[in-house]
């Protein structure tokens, strides 16, 4: 069936829930349906998300999950109820412009595209960035170039399907997990250079406290190590693979374990996070791909155990 079925997981968020139902509601693609979620939401979500329905009944079906099941689980079951050619996530706290599906929909149509992808904007309480993406050239390209976020994409239904990727369950991370799926099978991509989607950033958002969870990115990365082995695909992307573990793990898993609150908890996901990189590929420092140009490469190639340790003293967080 034609068109685009929109995702939308729900969890307490009726503060922006409306907002972001209105940018859906409101669309300029005519051929689209909104698959809401609640997934045990204790604030007055359903509310607003029934009184959605009353007023649009041939966009909107709704599901109530009565019991918190998390994002994963909530994305996965949205997949299966999803009846139109392209699916997309829209997170309930964000919100879209009104001509986006509709210009990523004749986009993904007119190249015959798996998947479309559109730029984001960061939206902070004082100030907006935007996040431009980059071509790829191949599926070895896409590994070391695709941004992991769902939100900016329209994924063509009947290929997804086939690949079934899975947005991981009961662990933070999710994206990660579905997009390193799904690459290794991906022919064709098609890029639209708008930011359509607002990612809105709050202040009591993960980028301002974090917590031991930090160290869910480590099974995280486990279970796409496994994925690429049951495949047996591991070897025609180790070097990729490899490349991915450093950025994560002296990146931007590194910064997020910077700003756990609690002490020991920090000086344990940074030991974790330490042994997990050089256990599962101890050679790192001679991934190609550090030789390339950038600040971020030549800060990795330089990494040993002392210089990480001295980091964290610098951002008073190793005691």
């Amino acid at each position: 069936m034609r068109g685009i079925s929109v995702i939308v997981p729900v969890y307490n968020s009726e503060e922006y829930l409306e907002k972001c139902l209105k940018s859906l509601v409101n669309q300029t693609l005519k051929d689209i349906e909104v698959i809401i979620i609640n997934d045990g939401s204790t604030d007055g979500s359903q509310s607003i998300i029934d009184n959605f329905e009353s007023v649009y009944p041939k966009i909107i079906k709704s599901y109530n999950m009565k019991k918190n099941s998390g994002l994963g689980f909530v994305r996965n079951f949205g997949i299966s109820k999803a009846t139109k050619e392209y699916v997309a996530f829209v997170d309930s706290d964000d919100y879209v412009d009104e001509d986006m599906f509709e210009i990523m929909y004749n986009k993904a149509t007119e190249d015959k595209s798996e998947i479309v992808e559109c730029d984001f904007i960061w939206e902070f309480p004082n100030k907006n960035n935007i996040d431009s993406g980059s071509f790829y050239d191949n599926v070895k390209d896409m590994l070391i170039k695709v941004r992991v976020m769902a939100c900016n994409k329209i994924y063509n239904i009947s290929w997804l399907k086939k690949v079934n990727p899975q947005f991981a369950v009961g662990l933070k991370y999710e994206d990660v997990l579905f997009t390193y799926q799904y690459v290794p099978y991906v022919k064709k991509v098609s890029f639209v250079k708008e930011p359509f989607y607002h990612y809105v950033q709050r202040s009591n958002s993960l980028a301002n406290y974090q917590t031991k969870r930090v160290a869910d990115m480590y099974e995280i990365l486990s279970q796409v190590l496994s994925f690429y082995k049951d495949k047996k695909i591991y070897n025609k992307y180790k070097t990729e693979l490899e490349y991915l573990f450093i950025r994560y793990l002296l990146g931007s898993s590194y910064k997020r374990a910077c700003k756990i609150k609690n002490n020991r908890d920090k000086k344990e996901v940074l030991n974790k996070g330490w042994k997990f990189l050089n256990d599962t590929f101890p050679n790192w420092k001679k991934n190609k791909y550090l030789n390339k140009s950038g600040l971020k490469n030549k800060y990795f190639k330089l990494m040993n155990k002392p210089l990480y340790k001295f980091n964290s003293i610098l951002f008073k967080i190793w005691r």
